[in-house]
């Protein structure tokens, strides 16, 4: 029998796909799938089509069978032969074999010019159809007069004909569903939080159909309903109708739709893996996870918890078990969001868990396959992008989880990459909540706060707020002294960072003597060699040249270069900036020309090793631009700060720091190009936007104030 049409049924654009005759011509017509994954709406597609074919009398016969095992099929298949051949068995036999007469029907439907249709509504296993081992094939066969129409939550490639992937409502038909759902119950909801809830059950139609029967019942608004589906506490059980009031014959609620899926996915080979697997994803951004996480060393220690050796090639084997059996859609050709899936398979799958520490155990697996794959050189912007996405989902999915026994590394490194990515305001208010966090879950005192007291301090100053900077780690010395030790590692970085930032504030000669006095205590405890060591070198010299010894910087740069390349090789980032440092102290002291030269190879190297798009290659190009234009070539500066901008402002936003250096930068070209006016009238507009952004008394703000009396005639100062 077909299902009945479901209350409020909602037009799909797949509808119109679906209507084509039974007979075309006097070709065999291939069966058609529908595929999806439980809820989608699979069987009142294929209802609706088998209805309208009937009513219109485009067929003869109309088979539906709920083809959920092959008992069941042969069941309907030997129905259908009574039908057709008017007989059910051999006379004073009994009834026939359900086998045998599934045979006679087949064969009618060979051998016929009538016209039929065959629905197979869910088929839970190919297998259940075929004919290997001397079974009967129950495939029914491709003829001009005939059509099957399978519905199936399998993707197996071995499905015969023509396959077509049902998804989810679009965000309008949803929204259109759920306003015709709650009319038809004379209610009236605020559409906005119409839209939001179908938002929130992810434009699932079984889901829409259960939440909008559960409201009804119980007399509440989308609103109410949303804060219950955001409430922790509660199940997905709870917030659908009980089985007995389950809407439009519904055979299982949203919870149970996915469960048997998930049993035929762990039987499939490599055995009992596709569980633990999905378990792993629910975890994760339901709108992509990057495969190298799910076959990570971490991740295949999860997946191997039965003892047994689970390789990268296992897990995305299960990975295809999911996809087959439609629980999640694992497309390799997608960078870095190879697995999707909706986010309420992940919700059931995270509740079906036997309790709070195995989902928080979980989630720290999760967080160690994160941090594993995670790239010391960010160079790969979209990689790194779904990174933060991917740790963002995991702190909502399991907030405490990542907080014990102490702060996971992965929480820091997801703050230091949106730095990374230029995104420094975000960065700064990511380790303000991490901080707040840490002090609610860790107490003040405990090494994971004091961490994320030094990362906010570094990103504050990297917004431009080098003297709050300087005071947030003043006060994280003493504590890290406290707390710590004078000799700790992070105690010294501390002391790094705030030599650093009062150098930054304006205070040049009292960052050099900062890490003057650094140098000693780093040479003792990690040796000359350390990356440490050779890095305060650097900023020592550094300093230095700020504080006016220019050609002194250049001499201790060349000196701390052949080090670097000693110790560390000339690829390593460290390296690529005592380069940068020496480039630009030669500059300085007067070799323009040679500074600039020196950044044209450097960038090159920038850019095989960092790639396009990362922020010190960014850098890199601005000062390449200065020195062009310090060594005469006006025109060249300013073609290159203009193709700066112009990916400063798409890659950083037009209030980076970096793209206000290259506004600053191509002011200062028009200047020198002849035009003073509009130089003036630039630096004018950018003196604005400093103020705004980083105050009046930023070495920047006062940079770009001393450049404006220049072009305006009222001082010589650049």
């Amino acid at each position: 029998m077909i299902p009945p049409q479901a209350d409020c049924f909602q037009h799909r654009a797949l509808v119109d796909a679906l209507d084509r005759p039974v007979v075309e011509d006097a070709l065999a017509v291939p069966p058609l799938t529908l595929s999806g994954t439980g809820g989608v709406g699979k069987t009142q597609l294929a209802a609706r089509y088998a209805r309208a074919t009937w009513e219109a009398g485009a067929v003869d016969l109309l088979v539906w069978v709920t083809a959920t095992s092959r008992d069941a099929i042969l069941g309907a298949y030997a129905g259908a032969a009574a039908t057709v051949t008017g007989a059910d068995g051999a006379p004073g036999a009994g009834l026939e074999d359900p086998e045998r007469a599934a045979a006679r029907f087949l064969t009618w439907t060979q051998s016929t010019s009538r016209r039929w249709l065959i629905v197979l509504d869910d088929v839970a296993d190919p297998a259940d159809l075929g004919g290997v081992g001397g079974r009967l094939s129950l495939w029914p066969p491709a003829r001009p007069y005939g059509r099957t129409v399978l519905t199936t939550r399998r993707r197996d490639a071995a499905l015969p004909g023509r396959r077509v992937d049902v998804g989810l409502f679009t965000p309008a038909e949803a929204a259109a569903y759920l306003t015709a759902k709650l009319a038809a119950r004379e209610r009236e909801d605020d559409p906005h939080e119409i839209v939001a809830l179908a938002r929130d059950l992810g434009h699932l139609p079984l889901a829409l159909a259960q939440a909008a029967t559960y409201l009804v019942d119980l007399h509440l608004g989308c609103a109410a309903y949303r804060a219950l589906l955001a409430d922790r506490a509660r199940t997905l059980p709870d917030l659908v109708p009980e089985d007995s009031g389950l809407p439009d014959a519904h055979r299982a609620t949203v919870a149970a739709t996915w469960s048997l899926s998930v049993e035929h996915a762990d039987r499939l080979r490599p055995r009992g893996l596709a569980r633990p697997l999905l378990e792993l994803v629910a975890m994760l951004d339901p709108n992509g996870i990057p495969g190298a996480v799910l076959t990570a060393p971490p991740a295949l220690a999860h997946l191997a918890r039965d003892g047994r050796r689970v390789t990268s090639e296992d897990a995305v084997a299960a990975l295809r078990c999911l996809h087959r059996l439609s629980l999640a859609d694992h497309t390799p050709g997608t960078p870095h969001q190879e697995v999707r899936v909706h986010a309420l398979v992940q919700r059931a799958t995270r509740e079906a868990m036997p309790d709070d520490a195995a989902r928080d155990a979980l989630a720290r697996t999760c967080a160690d396959a994160l941090d594993a794959v995670w790239p010391g050189i960010e160079r790969d912007t979209a990689l790194t992008q779904a990174l933060r996405a991917n740790t963002a989902a995991l702190t909502a999915h399991a907030p405490t989880a990542l907080w014990q026994p102490g702060a996971h590394d992965v929480l820091f490194r997801a703050g230091d990459s949106l730095g990374h990515a230029g995104l420094v305001a975000d960065a700064a208010n990511r380790f303000r909540d991490l901080r707040a966090t840490a002090l609610r879950t860790l107490g003040p005192d405990d090494p994971g706060t004091l961490r994320a007291r030094g990362r906010l301090a570094w990103w504050r100053g990297m917004t431009g707020d080098a003297a709050g900077a300087v005071r947030a780690y003043e006060e994280l010395l003493g504590d890290a002294r406290r707390v710590l030790g004078a000799d700790h590692a992070d105690t010294l970085d501390t002391r790094h960072a705030l030599a650093w930032w009062r150098g930054m504030a304006g205070d040049a000669a009292g960052a050099a003597a900062g890490f003057e006095a650094l140098l000693p205590d780093y040479a003792r405890l990690v040796g000359p060699d350390h990356v440490h060591t050779l890095v305060t070198r650097g900023n020592l010299t550094h300093w230095r040249g700020e504080a006016g010894d220019a050609a002194g910087a250049a001499a201790g740069f060349e000196l701390l270069l052949a080090d670097h390349l000693r110790v560390l090789g000339p690829d390593h980032p460290d390296t690529l900036n005592v380069r940068h440092g020496l480039a630009w102290w030669r500059g300085t002291a007067g070799d323009a020309a040679g500074a600039a030269t020196a950044f044209e190879h450097l960038l090159a190297d920038y850019l095989r090793i960092l790639g396009p798009d990362h922020p010190t290659l960014l850098t890199g190009r601005s000062d390449l631009a200065h020195w062009r234009g310090e060594a005469g070539d006006a025109a060249g500066s300013a073609a290159a700060y203009r193709a700066l901008l112009a990916d400063d402002l798409r890659l950083l936003g037009p209030d980076h720091p970096n793209t206000l250096y290259a506004r600053r930068g191509l002011a200062r070209c028009q200047g020198l190009a002849g035009d003073a006016a509009g130089a003036a009238a630039a630096l004018e507009e950018l003196l604005g936007d400093y103020l705004r952004l980083l105050g009046p008394d930023h070495i920047e703000t006062l940079g770009v104030r001393a450049d404006l009396r220049r072009w305006r005639g009222e001082g010589t100062s650049s």
